[in-house]
């Protein structure tokens, strides 16, 4: 397939183009920060937002991949300018565009968020709900077929966001890592590969078309199962040697050490993964393999 990738250089990106560059033909449209000539792939560098940006992707292109959609306009303006067919149009976006509240795990059915929110999270999400409804209006009245993926929290090598990657280097460079002592958030996360093979399996296939799809592994997580993951996937030496400090969420947070994922059960939002299995074949790693794998990744980054 000859693919045009939107962003696709930084963490999900990077790991699909990665993936993709295996057996498909990939032109990778991005601002250039990173280069990714090494996988083989075509580079155009530029502003998504630049139209003549845009129309140097000449080629007809089986699948776009759009990972850096955040405003609305942006499906819009990469249909319009685009000169060559899109024969499927691909929008990366996310679980949390899903209503806040509710106990149910929320399958793709469930109501989108449409109350706007403070600060850069609420742009985020309402971003997304936005670009939600447009590649339906945009995609639809121009005969293209389209698909939603939506990740919950992703994890694993090449993340360089203050996540899983901090807490590995607290292991390493400081020898500690915290325990909150009053979290009982929950929360969902999803190996950056099986994220990417997610990608790969609705290239081409019209059971995709139309569809949104959540992507989460099979797991629950608190912090209290991922500390204890943690422990139980570092080097031995590493653990014998680890302080765990005790500290509340207020704590760790006025002392500026990372809090990433909900820490309160009022901010736990969990979503069904059922529809991807079934409908695509999705399948996910064991959070403990995928939490090694990322260990044994950054270890060789952070080590002292």
């Amino acid at each position: 397939m000859n693919i045009l990738v939107i962003g696709g250089s930084y963490f999900y990106g990077r790991v699909f183009v990665m993936e993709a560059a295996k057996e498909h033909q990939v032109t990778l449209l991005n601002r250039g920060t990173y280069s990714m000539e090494q996988f083989g792939v075509k580079e155009i560098a530029g502003d998504r937002h630049d139209s003549s940006v845009l129309v140097q992707c000449g080629e007809d292109y089986d699948a776009v991949i759009d990972f850096c959609a955040y405003e609305t306009g942006d499906v819009s303006l990469v249909t319009e300018h685009l000169s060559g067919k899109i024969r499927h149009y691909v929008l990366i976006s996310t679980v949390d565009v899903y209503e806040r509240g509710g106990s149910v795990l929320k399958t793709e059915e469930y109501a989108l968020e449409h109350r706007r929110y403070p600060g850069e999270a609420g742009a985020y999400i309402a971003g997304k709900v936005a670009l939600e409804e447009e590649i339906t209006q945009v995609c639809g009245g121009r005969k293209i077929p389209w698909t939603i993926l939506r990740p919950a929290i992703l994890y694993g090598p090449y993340n360089y966001a203050p996540r899983e990657a901090a807490y590995i280097q607290m292991m390493l460079q400081n020898k500690a890592l915290p325990r909150f002592t009053d979290a009982d958030g929950r929360f969902q996360v999803v190996y950056v590969k099986d994220a990417a093979q997610a990608v790969l399996k609705t290239l081409g296939n019209k059971t995709a078309y139309g569809q949104a799809y959540n992507l989460c592994q099979d797991e629950i997580v608190t912090y209290d199962t991922l500390f204890k993951t943690m422990q139980e996937v570092a080097d031995k030496e590493v653990v014998e040697g680890l302080q765990e400090i005790p500290i509340t969420v207020d704590s760790a947070v006025a002392q500026q050490i990372p809090v990433p994922f909900p820490a309160r059960e009022e901010e736990s939002e969990l979503c069904s993964n059922e529809k991807g299995k079934r409908e695509l074949g999705l399948e996910y790693m064991d959070f403990k393999e995928g939490m090694r794998r990322t260990y044994n990744a950054f270890k060789h980054v952070y080590q002292m």
